[in-house]
C-alpha cells in the first residue's frame, strides 16, 4: 500500500493548484501526507489487528485531525457516539483508503466483501460502495493477474465504468471532482496507460483533478501490477510519515507484501 501513500504525498501539492502536464518534480518541497494516507493506514491497521474498520478509521483520524478531511467526515469522526451512522456519501474517500484490501485478501469475493465493509462505515451510497469495490478489485487483479486487458474488461463488466477513453481525451476538460464516479475510472485509466509506477503517478496528476486522491488510487493499483515501488520513492514517502504511521506500513508490508 506504500504505492497509494506515495501517490497521495506526491499529489498533495497539486490538489489546490492542478496541473495538466506529466513534467513536474516528483517530490515538491511542500509535499505532505493527507487524509488519504491516514485512512489507508487505518484500514491496513484494522486488517492487521482485527479491530473494526469503523473503530480504526476513527482512531487514526482523531490521532491526525489536521490531515485535510472533508467537513462531513470530520463531523462524523468527532461525534461522541461509539458507532456513528454513515452519511450516504458518494465521494472518492471510500476508494482512496481501500487499497490494503486488494493486497491482504486472496479470494475475489472476499476482496469485494471487505471493500464494501470499508466503505459502508461512511460511504454507504451505491456509488461510494462501487468506487471502493472497483478500486480494491483492480488492486487484487493487478497483483494476481498482471494483465491490463483483463483488468480493464473486468472493471467495465462488473461496474460499468467507461475505461475506453484515453488520458489525452480526458485531460482537456477534466477538473476537480470529489465523486467516486468522477475519480475512480480516471485513476484506473491513468494506471492502464502507464509503463511504470512513476509513470502511472505522473499520468494521474497530469489530469488536473483531485490530484492526491487520483494518485493515491492509481498508486495502489500500479504498485500491485509493477511488483512494488522504486526504492527511492518508497524511502522518501516513508520519511514523510509519522512514527505511528510508519509502524503500520512496516507491519503490513512484512505480512502481506
Amino acid at each position: 500500500m506504500i504505492g497509494a501513500i506515495a501517490g497521495d504525498i506526491i499529489g498533495s501539492v497539486y490538489e489546490a493548484d492542478p496541473i495538466k502536464t506529466k513534467s513536474f518534480p516528483l517530490f515538491h518541497p511542500s509535499c505532505e501526507f493527507t487524509d488519504d494516507t491516514v485512512l489507508t493506514i487505518a484500514i491496513a491497521s484494522s486488517i492487521l489487528t482485527g479491530e473494526s474498520y469503523l473503530s480504526s478509521v476513527r482512531k487514526f483520524a482523531r490521532r491526525h485531525p489536521d490531515a485535510g478531511y472533508g467537513q462531513t467526515f470530520y463531523q462524523w469522526m468527532r461525534r461522541p457516539e461509539r458507532e456513528p451512522q454513515p452519511y450516504n456519501s458518494w465521494g472518492n474517500g471510500s476508494a482512496m483508503r481501500v487499497s490494503p484490501v486488494g493486497f491482504a485478501f486472496s479470494d475475489e469475493d472476499e476482496v469485494l466483501r471487505q471493500a464494501r465493509m470499508t466503505a459502508e462505515i461512511t460511504h454507504n451510497h451505491p456509488e461510494g460502495i462501487k468506487g471502493a469495490e472497483a478500486t480494491a478489485l483492480a488492486v487484487f487483479l493487478a497483483r494476481t493477474q498482471r494483465d491490463k486487458s483483463l483488468i480493464r474488461d473486468r472493471i467495465i463488466r462488473s461496474f460499468g465504468y467507461d475505461l475506453n477513453r484515453t488520458l489525452d481525451e480526458i485531460r482537456p476538460s477534466y477538473s476537480f471532482d470529489v465523486s467516486c464516479q468522477g475519480t475512480v475510472p480516471e485513476a484506473i485509466i491513468a494506471f492502464l496507460e502507464s509503463d511504470s509506477y512513476e509513470d502511472a503517478i505522473r499520468n494521474a496528476i497530469s489530469l488536473g483533478g483531485d490530484s492526491d486522491t487520483l494518485a493515491c488510487i492509481t498508486g495502489g493499483i500500479a504498485e500491485a501490477f509493477y511488483g512494488g515501488v522504486p526504492q527511492p520513492i518508497m524511502n522518501k514517502a516513508e520519511q514523510e510519515l509519522t512514527e505511528d504511521l510508519r509502524e503500520v506500513v512496516a507491519a503490513f508490508r512484512a505480512k502481506y507484501l
